[in-house]
């Protein structure tokens, strides 16, 4: 897997699992599912970060992003 998709991929599911986690937590239900997906996503990151030659600056990510967007449409 390319690491930008693996980055970018990891930062949408670990920043979609977040209002699932709070919508469980109020509704006194275990976050078991969006937990998965918030680990899930931190291994991506995880995963690009450290198979990225030199890894990655926060300003490098919007850049990242668009580069996959663009290769997607």
């Amino acid at each position: 897997m390319d690491t930008d998709l693996a980055l970018i991929l990891g930062i949408a599911l670990g920043g979609l699992s977040i209002p699932s986690i709070l919508s469980a937590v109020s509704e006194t239900q275990p976050p078991r599912v969006p937990s998965l997906f918030l680990l899930a996503g931190a291994g991506l990151i995880a995963y690009a970060m450290l198979s990225h030659p030199g890894g990655y600056r926060l300003e490098q990510i919007p850049d990242v992003f668009f580069s996959v967007l663009g290769r997607l449409f």
